[in-house]
């Protein structure tokens, strides 16, 4: 096999009360990407459709994560990476962790698969770096497990998988203005009273838990961050308004994704989901700003090949 197309998905990070740690895997929103073998060694972008991102393959994150991964293989060929951008950068979806995350799974299924999805999401760190200015994996690991994801720690890399119930959807509002994941880090505090710290990592603990044991009550009482949505959410027009439309329409939970400016609800059944797209959509649509809005299970199989 000499060329791959892929299917690399959104993602949700934070989930609230899982700052850095915690994210979970889109089903009907990604990118796709073309991987190919090619006789020039090193790594090549190619095409890039939708967005104007760089070529150059040491400032685009998939050629950062893609070169991180050649350089730990031997090989006689080099690879050439097409980019379908369907996730608008900024976006607060995991639109990097989605390139990070397409190259690096495309150039080990051409080379028969000699790492393993942990090995993958270190390569993939090295690129999601680029665009957040740090390494972490909450939006790279559901991206490449599927599902809801946790990472236990960084150094030594370890992520854990967590189930999730059968009936639960997210519906994503995105709100078409651009918060990069630098400035929306700048924002949060450096210091955090110790009761705070203990609500959020009781939050957590519980919400682990209730994904295990599929306790939609336990989930929503657990969909609260008391340490980062305080801040991040002021950088976000309308937020709380867009949260609490979503709450009366019957969500579980709602809360920034990723960086923002995306907004994510969870719920328990398609029926409410689409009820919460109405409420949620019902505010922006107020306003003059423009703005995407999906309803999508979980995807429990994370990045993919298309043919």
């Amino acid at each position: 096999m000499n060329e791959i197309k892929i299917f690399s998905p959104a993602t949700v990070a934070n989930v609230a009360c899982g700052f850095d740690v915690l994210g979970f895997c889109l089903d009907s929103v990604g990118d796709d990407m073309v991987i190919r073998k090619t006789d020039k060694k090193g790594i090549h972008i190619t095409k890039i459709e939708n967005f104007d991102l760089p070529f150059e393959t040491e400032l685009n994150v998939a050629g950062v994560s893609a070169l991180a991964m050649y350089n730990a293989i031997d090989v006689d060929f080099g690879f050439e990476i097409e980019i379908y951008k369907n996730i608008k950068p900024g976006s607060g979806i995991g639109s990097s962790a989605a390139s990070a995350v397409g190259s690096v799974f495309g150039m080990n299924e051409l080379i028969g698969r000699p790492f393993n999805k942990t090995q993958l999401t270190e390569f993939a760190i090295k690129g999601e770096a680029i665009a957040s200015k740090c390494e972490h994996a909450d939006n790279l690991a559901p991206a490449l497990f599927g599902g809801f994801t946790l990472v236990k720690s960084i150094s030594p890399l370890q992520i854990l998988e967590i189930p999730s119930p059968n009936d639960l959807f997210a519906t994503i509002i995105h709100p078409q203005i651009e918060i990069k994941t630098s400035e929306s880090r700048a924002v949060l505090p450096k210091e955090v009273p110790l009761s705070d710290a203990i609500e959020q990592w009781a939050n957590l603990g519980s919400l682990v838990h209730a994904l295990h044991t599929s306790d939609y009550n336990l989930i929503s009482n657990s969909l609260n961050d008391v340490i980062v949505e305080p801040y991040r959410s002021q950088l976000i027009p309308h937020f709380n308004e867009v949260k609490q439309a979503a709450l009366h329409a019957g969500a579980l939970g709602a809360g920034i994704s990723g960086s923002g400016p995306s907004i994510f609800s969870l719920s328990k059944g398609l029926e409410t989901a689409t009820k919460v797209k109405e409420a949620m959509a019902a505010i922006y649509s107020k306003t003059d700003i423009a703005f995407e809005i999906h309803v999508t299970k979980i995807n429990n199989e994370g990045v993919k090949i298309i043919s």
